[in-house]
């Protein structure tokens, strides 16, 4: 796990590798919660006996967004920047380039695309911002094509 302890070092991080977070196992457990809390029952995610017959993957994948929230997961994993307040703010692109079968083994390369101050809260003058755009890059263990590339947008405050 990398520390980022201040704006200015983060500041200075802009356009670099930033860290590699830790393998993390999808599961079918993961794929059917996903599929419930989405309401996205497609058979190719859930349905694990037809898709192994019908699938051209051989087996159940992964819902591409359910790959996308990760990030949360591998941004903490990997790296650690104190503050009071951390939000996400959105995504620019998001792309999912190859699948990920049920049972995968996924990690994050994060790089720091860019840095920006931000104005103080209306009711917390005295927390200084930042936002920062992050490129993630989701990897199978595996594979030489990544599964999801996205840059994500955070804002922290303290």
């Amino acid at each position: 796990m990398r520390t980022i302890a201040t704006l200015e070092e983060l500041e200075g991080l802009q356009g670099q590798e930033v860290a590699v977070s830790d393998w993390i196992e999808v599961t079918q457990q993961q794929v059917n919660q996903f599929a419930e809390a989405t309401g996205d029952h497609q058979w190719i995610h859930i349905d694990v006996e037809r898709a192994k017959k019908e699938s051209p993957y051989g087996g159940p994948i992964a819902h591409g967004f359910l790959t996308l929230s990760l990030l949360p997961k591998f941004m903490h994993n990997a790296l650690s920047m104190p503050s009071k307040i951390g939000v996400n703010y959105g995504l620019n692109r998001v792309r999912f380039t190859a699948p990920v079968p049920v049972g995968s083994k996924l990690r994050a390369r994060i790089r720091l695309l860019k840095v920006e101050r931000l104005d103080p809260l209306p009711n917390s003058p005295e927390l200084v911002g930042a936002q920062s755009t992050w490129e993630v890059t989701v990897e199978r263990e595996g594979s030489e094509r990544p599964v999801c590339i996205a840059e994500s947008i955070t804002r922290r405050y303290g």
